[in-house]
């Protein structure tokens, strides 16, 4: 097996591979590490890297498996971690000028639960600053740019993490996604990835967006991700919002099939706006899953609209937790941030908690909802990815800093706390990849799950890998 082959081979294969003393995690990273030296200054992927650091993880991890020692079921294989969240001895810039020199003491427990495992930390993926767009742009690590394209964005925030799987750097990616940085990342560079119910990975520190940021995988298998999860999730008493349930076990009951659920279709969320090649591949991709034995019905969603609430919330976070920084740093930050946040600044506490009881009102429409249906099938964006540089696609209206029409199928369910993933289904003409949403209830991970690796199993996907990249 080529280097190249051992970068795109699976992370669930690679901890078997290693286990059986067919490859060893030395090899496995300095395949992964000349991939990342080769195509890193192209992709802009990763931001913050130690591979001295790395290596001796791998010849420790070596070491390990000549002993004969216990294994964990990620011995060897490497992973990613976002630039938002903390690796002891690493820097933690969170993708802004203002924390460039910050390094953190503590690992958080994704991170150490990672470790603990046997994963092999590779470095730290890009992110837009403090992750407040959904394009891979930032003023401190520049930009970052899909596998499939590289004149086009990899999508936000959870930018190279997605760029990352795609490209074969690491098997394992972590993403965290407050509005779609999971799901429009994913769907923009053609591979899985998803966010769990809110709560079910613990987020250390905890994010001060009124509880929608979910961290997650983010793969190039669904397998890889059930894995990646099943690691991740779980209660930590550092987190006042983790699930205190134990996950359920994700890897062992992923390929019970759907068979019987109860499906609905929304090609446009009640009225959302849909490039015609999406929809077309979203529809065609819904159609197969009464081939898998679901019950599928195309339903009119008629929840209120949330465009208005959405510009609001986001813009209310971001003043919140990053105008104190305006006075000596607007000029180094994200201009769009710094107008996103100017326009917050109008509003009241009393406004911001009016509208927070229109979001507690959606989320209860979204639940009933799912009283009647096991899962929601919608487009993962609107379009496919956009030209590197852009905010918003370059036919639809254009704003100074609001985003969200575009990506106005993923952030819904921030707001209610859904598990919800992206599947890729396919390319439009010009070669970019298409998503598929899949949602599911509240706590029912494991059914978004199964569902992902039932289309992967009729339709899979990870065989096929970008143009060569140079």
């Amino acid at each position: 097996m080529n280097n190249d082959d051992l970068c795109f081979t699976s992370a669930t294969e690679l901890a078997a591979l290693i286990r059986d003393k067919e490859i060893s995690p030395v090899e496995v990273a300095d395949a992964a590490i000349d991939r990342v030296e080769r195509l890193n200054p192209v992709i802009n992927a990763f931001c913050h890297m130690d591979f001295e650091r790395t290596r001796q993880t791998a010849k420790d991890a070596e070491a390990a498996v000549a002993s004969g020692d216990e294994l964990g079921p990620l011995h060897g294989v490497p992973f990613s971690i976002k630039d938002m969240v903390a690796i002891k001895g690493m820097k933690m810039c969170s993708g802004s000028n203002i924390f460039a020199d910050r390094v953190m003491d503590f690992d958080a427990p994704l991170v150490a639960r990672l470790k603990q495992a046997g994963g092999v930390l590779l470095g730290k993926t890009t992110t837009p600053e403090f992750g407040w767009r959904a394009t891979g742009d930032s003023p401190l690590t520049g930009t970052t740019r899909n596998p499939w394209n590289t004149e086009m964005t990899s999508g936000g925030s959870s930018a190279g993490a997605a760029a990352s799987a795609a490209a074969g750097m690491a098997s394992l990616n972590q993403g965290a996604d407050g509005a779609g940085s999971v799901r429009i990342p994913a769907g923009f560079c053609g591979i899985f990835g998803i966010k769990p119910t809110f709560g079910r990975v613990p987020n250390v520190p905890q994010s001060n967006n009124d509880n929608t940021s979910h961290p997650g995988p983010m793969t190039r298998t669904v397998a890889d991700s059930a894995l990646m999860l099943s690691i991740m999730a779980g209660p930590d008493p550092l987190d006042n919002t983790s699930l205190e349930s134990q996950p359920a076990d994700y890897p062992g009951q992923l390929n019970a099939g759907i068979a019987g659920l109860k499906v609905a279709f929304s090609p446009d969320l009640g009225g959302n706006r849909v490039d015609p090649e999406v929809a077309a591949a979203v529809a065609k991709a819904a159609a197969r899953f009464t081939e898998l034995g679901a019950h599928v019905e195309a339903v009119a969603i008629d929840w209120p609209d949330t465009a208005d609430l959405i510009h609001f919330m986001w813009s209310a976070h971001e003043v919140g937790n990053y105008a104190p920084y305006l006075a000596e740093w607007r000029d180094q930050m994200d201009p769009g941030l710094v107008a996103c946040i100017e326009d917050a600044q109008r509003h009241s506490a009393a406004d911001y908690v009016q509208r927070r009881a229109e979001k507690q009102a959606f989320n209860r429409r979204v639940a009933d909802f799912f009283v009647e249906y096991d899962l929601l099938l919608t487009p993962t964006t609107s379009v496919t990815a956009l030209p590197v540089g852009r905010l918003n696609p370059p036919d639809w209206p254009q704003h100074d800093w609001n985003w969200l029409a575009w990506a106005s199928f993923t952030y819904p369910f921030n707001f209610s706390g859904n598990p919800a993933a992206s599947v890729p289904i396919g390319f439009d003409k010009t070669g970019l990849p298409i998503g598929l949403q899949v949602v599911g209830k509240r706590f029912a991970d494991l059914t978004v799950l199964q569902a992902a690796a039932a289309y992967e199993a009729a339709h899979p996907w990870a065989d096929t890998r970008p143009p060569e990249i140079t």
